[in-house]
Order: C-alpha cells, then structure tokens, then sequence
C-alpha cells in the first residue's frame, strides 16, 4: 500500500512514517510551508525536511500554501500524487483531524492518524528512539532555556507535572519539535547553530547550519 504521509518535520510525523514503514506500507512525503499563522499546520523550520528526506531516502513532495487557501491547495498537491492513503501526525488536534478526513472523503481515500489518543507511555518510546529537538514554545512553564533542548523521556513527567501541566505531545500550539534521527533514517542531521527567538511567553528556534553525518 502505498501513501503520503503529511510531513512537518516534528516527532509526531516522523514517527508515524516509522509506524508505516513498519507495516510494510510505501510512503511519501508531502511537507507544506504555510505561513505563520496557520492554525493546521507546523511551520518552524519546515525547509529542513529535505534533510529529512536525503537522510531517510523517502521521496518528498513540498508546496507553499496561503493561510486562505491550504486546505484547497492541499487536497491539489494529494491528487495529483499516485497514492492509496493520507497518513497524518495528529495525536488530538479534532480541528487537524476532521479536515485532513473532508479531504480524504473527497478523494476517495482512506485517512489515517496512527498516534491518535496516544498517551504518554508511547511519547517515551518515540523519544528513546529518536533524536528530537524542542523548536517552538508558546505555553506557561516553558521558558527560552527550552528552545534548542533535545528532548529526552524524562522530559514527558516534568511536562506533565507543570502548572498548569502541559500536553506531553505539546498539542495545541504550545510547542513545535524537530527530529534529527529516527530508526529508519541512514543518516542523522547534525544541528550546527540554531538563531533563538523569544518575546514574551514564547518564541522559536530556526535552524542555521547543520550535516548529515552517519550514524
């Protein structure tokens, strides 16, 4: 079977392409740089998702997208790909969820969201087996020292116990990830310099310089 998984580059996409490499399933990549505000979509540092792809040697597809009109220009983007399925990262985002399934329905193709409702036992697994970054902040307890942080398992309980606690997957909108390694990359993406950017409860880090070096 083969499918197109939406790709932002996060842990949560990136490990459901493991999931579906796992089953035995062809994938392909469709990353979408939408504009800052766009309440779908990850955009922090999204143009290093062809790293992703060279290091996992996973096709990519990319479009740019207008705030107005990613949804229309997505569903454009997925016809014109030869696929079976549309695979997405979301773990409780309804809002992402229900949308991607509209598009599905009206391609005639069966949607899928293989970390939907997961808890925090299986983000402990994701991030003992992957190598991921903290990228964007916008919560209460998450302070600049967060940006640029690879986050470990023991991050998912000091997550939880904030005050207010925090979405160990950091669903909506309080955090982006970038992931550098993952069980089915050849090479990993070696982050040389970051550019931090912080007002007032929140901020992000772009990605400057980085390599692809072996494993």
């Amino acid at each position: 079977m083969k499918v197109v998984v939406l790709f932002s580059g996060g842990k949560d996409s990136v490990y459901a392409t493991y999931l579906c490499l796992s089953w035995g399933w062809e994938v392909e990549w469709l990353t979408l740089h939408p504009q800052a505000d766009s309440m779908m979509f990850h955009h922090p540092n999204t143009k290093w998702c062809k790293w992703q792809a060279k290091a996992a040697g996973i096709k990519l597809h990319e479009i740019k997208v207008k705030h107005e009109t990613e949804l229309e220009e997505l569903e454009k983007a997925i016809r014109k790909l030869h696929v079976q399925g549309i695979v997405s990262g979301a773990v409780a985002s309804e809002y992402q969820k229900q949308r991607i399934e509209v598009i599905g329905q009206r391609l005639g193709l069966p949607t899928y969201a293989p970390l939907w409702h997961k808890g925090s036992g299986v983000l402990r697994e994701m991030l003992e087996q992957m190598e991921v970054y903290l990228v964007s902040a916008s919560a209460e307890g998450l302070d600049e020292k967060w940006l640029g942080k690879k986050l470990a398992a023991a991050d998912v309980g000091r997550l939880e116990a904030m005050k207010p606690p925090i979405h160990p997957f950091l669903e909506g909108g309080e955090g982006e990830t970038f992931a550098c390694d993952a069980p089915f990359f050849g090479k990993r993406i070696q982050i040389l310099k970051w550019k931090k950017e912080w007002k007032g409860i929140g901020g992000r880090t772009s990605i400057v310089r980085a390599r692809l070096v072996r494993k």
